[in-house]
Formats: C-alpha cells, sequence, structure tokens
C-alpha cells in the first residue's frame, strides 16, 4: 500500500506505478536494499523504439529515425518512441504519402503527450482487419503476450475495447493462431535486455506475423490477458 513498507530484499513489480520517476523509483528502491524487477536501463531498452528495432528487423516492419529519410511513396505510420496517437489515426499516425507523413510529424512534435519523444515512422503493412473503428482505425488480428525473460506468462486479443463488437460480427479472434516458434524468436532476441515484457504481434493480409511494439510490463495494459493467469505464471516463473 506504501512504499515506506518496502524492506530490504524484497522484489519490487510496480505496474502502472513505474513512470513517470522510474530512475527515480529505482533509486529509492535500491537505496533500501531491494531491487524492481526492471532496471531502469532494461526500461530503456523497449521504451524507446530504436533500441530494439534493430534487434527484430527481419519481423517487424521497417523503421526510419528522421522523415527527410523515408521515400516518397508510402504509406507509413508514425508514432513516438514510446507512444503513438492510434486513436487519431487519419490524423495523426497514417500517411498514405511522404507529404502527408511530414504534415503528420510536424502535428506530433506539438502534441503534449509526444512533443518530448523522438517521432519515428514506420512502413505500413496491411494487418488481416476484422473491421473498422473510429477515425478509419483497422481493429486488426493482433494479440498482447506477458513475458518473464523467456518465459510466457499470458496471452490476450489486443483490441480488448472491441471485443463485444467483434463477437456480435461472429468474430473470435484466437491467439492460439500465432505460432508459438514465432513467439520462441522473439523471446530470443529480448530475453536478455528486459525481464518483465510484453510483446504485441499481429498478422498480415499475406498470412504471415510480425511484431508491432515491445513495452515494459510494468507499464502495459492487460489488452484481454486474464490477470489470474498473469499474477500466477509470474509469480512461479519467479519461483523458478
Amino acid at each position: 500500500k506504501s512504499r515506506m513498507e518496502i524492506k530490504p530484499g524484497d522484489l519490487v513489480i510496480p505496474r502502472y506505478s513505474a513512470l513517470p520517476f522510474y530512475k527515480e523509483q529505482e533509486n529509492d528502491i535500491n537505496y533500501i536494499g531491494a531491487k524492481m524487477i526492471n532496471s531502469y536501463q532494461q526500461h530503456l531498452y523497449v521504451a524507446d523504439m530504436k533500441n530494439w528495432v534493430e534487434d527484430l528487423k527481419d519481423i517487424t516492419p521497417q523503421t526510419w529515425y528522421n522523415v527527410s529519410d523515408i521515400p516518397d511513396d508510402g504509406p507509413f505510420v508514425l508514432k513516438g518512441e514510446t507512444n503513438s496517437k492510434k486513436h487519431y489515426w487519419k490524423e495523426l499516425m497514417f500517411a498514405p504519402n511522404k507529404t502527408k507523413a511530414i504534415e503528420i510529424y510536424s502535428k506530433l512534435h506539438k502534441d503534449s503527450m509526444l512533443q518530448y519523444q523522438e517521432i519515428y515512422v514506420r512502413k505500413y503493412i496491411p494487418l488481416k482487419t476484422y473491421m473498422v473503428g473510429l477515425q478509419d482505425l483497422p481493429i486488426t488480428k493482433e494479440f498482447r503476450f506477458f513475458f518473464y525473460k523467456d518465459k510466457l506468462l499470458s496471452s490476450g486479443y489486443y483490441w480488448s475495447s472491441h471485443t463485444e463488437e467483434l463477437k456480435d460480427i461472429g468474430v473470435v479472434p484466437n491467439v492460439g493462431d500465432v505460432p508459438i516458434s514465432f513467439l520462441s524468436k522473439i523471446a530470443t532476441k529480448v530475453k536478455d535486455n528486459i525481464n518483465f515484457w510484453v510483446v504485441d504481434v499481429a498478422e498480415t493480409n499475406e498470412g504471415e506475423w510480425i511484431v508491432i511494439e515491445l513495452n515494459d510490463g510494468t507499464c502495459s495494459g492487460l489488452s484481454d490477458n486474464d490477470p489470474e493467469i498473469l499474477y500466477k505464471n509470474l509469480k512461479l516463473a519467479l519461483n523458478e
């Protein structure tokens, strides 16, 4: 209930309380003689896309770190190093060409959430889409997986806010469609860089699986992951 109750030797899992003062929190916890499940350095690995894209470049969309470097033809998606404005898909994320990408790039630099983040441009890869939401946001075949190192803890459909709508049109996304071999390939590349982490993967229109995002397990929403399964398996993994 309070950080003041942390004792030497404790392992701290700061779900939803790590930000915005991750480094300061780690310093305080280390001072007590306890430690966080992810160090600040590990957090940085997933907090800035630039740190992990190269490790997964064969299974994630091509990424440019400067809008001037992108080709003239698109389409593209733009996002901050950590956050995106996906719910403003038409206005602040999807760009059919370089001209539109430059326009969105300028807008994102003025956005209160992203103005202090680097803005990156990614190649837009059409994903298997179940329905289209507000702002033409594609609600896709995408899943979220929680890991501890290379151990899979739980899984669930990414677009949890649309689960009921999909049921109404007869769609029940099956997380079992994601090949275990694909997840293992990701885990092999990520496990040494961060302990508790999340990966979002999606199926393309061509039937291939790609990595959409990596995130810190302490800061990521559940999507449709069952918290009973997640925390039970996390406890087991920590006790191994």
